[in-house]
């Protein structure tokens, strides 16, 4: 068998992962993550019905996106906009990324706006 390449692994581990996971509906949406090496995403999504409640990234901001700084503010961001939506917990989806880094820095800066995973 061939050897695969750091991508094709975690996209296989992600789907290994997200069998798993509990799938987002109307009242605990899914968080996803994804993490490039100069942006950071998120989306907030429905699979119930298959939309996209919210979203945040570091594409617009002026700096530079791809540290734990920038993922922090993308977190608190998101943080407001899942209160604005009325919404008290979610399932988190780390998209097979390893929790740290990035990753913990976003989902802890969520978690301090009251937000239950």
């Amino acid at each position: 068998m061939a050897k695969l390449s750091r991508n094709q692994a975690r996209i296989k581990k992600h789907n290994r992962i997200k069998a798993k996971l509990a799938l987002g509906t109307a009242i605990k949406p899914r968080l996803s993550v994804y993490k490039s090496l100069s942006n950071f995403y998120a989306q907030l999504i429905d699979d119930s019905t298959g939309k996209t409640l919210a979203s945040v990234s570091t594409l617009k901001n002026a700096e530079y996106g791809g540290n734990i700084k920038a993922a922090e503010k993308v977190g608190t961001l998101m943080g407001q906009k899942i209160n604005e939506l009325k919404i008290q917990s979610i399932v988190f989806d780390r998209s097979g990324y390893i929790y740290h880094g990035r990753v913990k820095a976003f989902a802890e800066a969520v978690r301090k706006e009251g937000v239950k995973f």
